[in-house]
């Protein structure tokens, strides 16, 4: 199931890498302020594409046993869009079993942690929480 995780995120970055190599193509000759235009544009009506894993919290997860399924990571986006309307930056997304430290404004998981390790850690440079 852990290897799932990892060809999940390696497929989101695959799509990401020609989505990106394609508007790139289309940009060509465009002036900076056209090219700025279109991105603030499409920040503005593109929806959410949820929730990624950096690869130290692929590592994290894989490691803890932590299973990343469908549902988990509609929760972590729906945690990061209540986060971004409160104006939170990094946030701890936490159930009775597991707890995420996400990036909110990168939409991006840091690390993954177990029930146990949340016992004797002391988490840092947050500024909301959010239980899934």
């Amino acid at each position: 199931m852990m290897e799932r995780v990892s060809l999940q995120t390696g497929q989101a970055a695959l799509s990401q890498s020609r989505q990106i190599k394609q508007q790139s193509q289309q940009m060509q000759g465009a002036s900076f302020g056209q090219v700025l235009q279109q991105a603030i544009t499409q920040s503005q009506v593109a929806p959410s594409q949820g929730v990624a894993f950096s690869k130290h919290a692929i590592s994290r997860a894989e490691e803890r046993g932590i299973e990343v399924t469908p549902d988990l990571m509609e929760q972590l986006a729906d945690s990061v869009e209540r986060a971004q309307a409160k104006g939170a930056t990094n946030i701890l997304a936490m159930d009775n079993t597991r707890a995420f430290i996400i990036n909110v404004p990168n939409a991006r998981v840091i690390t993954a942690i177990t029930q146990d390790e949340m016992k004797e850690n002391i988490f840092t440079n947050i500024d909301g929480a959010v239980f899934l």
